[in-house]
């Protein structure tokens, strides 16, 4: 059974830093691009960084030179570090592998996201 679990969302100051986990499971994890996506209230959900099974990373322009993905296949694990955030970084955060380019594709069921919320 697939299951996607994000963690580590938070208050942050404008300026902060925040790493976000998501652990899967059942979902051959380490034969499968992963990314990460966001949803801010009233807007729809959005591809923000994307990593391929060889560790190639891309960025959308929004969080590019802020936002890090990374992955480590022996947890089954994906990562977001984050720095330097803005207010316009809030949103609900969730990870899944996409299907194609940098698109907001998903193969798998959604997990419960990790709000970040970046305010002084």
């Amino acid at each position: 059974q697939v299951q996607l679990v994000e963690s580590g969302g938070g208050l942050v100051q404008p300026g902060g830093s925040l790493r976000l986990s998501c652990a899967a499971s059942g979902t051959y994890f380490s034969t499968r691009d992963w990314a990460w996506y966001r949803q801010a209230p009233g807007k729809s959900r959005e591809l923000v960084a994307r990593i391929t099974t060889a560790g190639s990373t891309k960025y959308a322009d929004s969080v590019k030179g802020r936002f890090t993905i990374s992955r480590d296949n022996a947890k089954n694990t994906v990562y977001l570090q984050m720095i330097s955030l803005k207010p316009e970084d809030t949103a609900l955060y969730y990870c899944n592998s996409p299907l194609g380019g940098f698109v907001a594709t998903y193969r798998y069921p959604w997990g419960q996201g990790a709000q970040l919320t970046v305010s002084s």
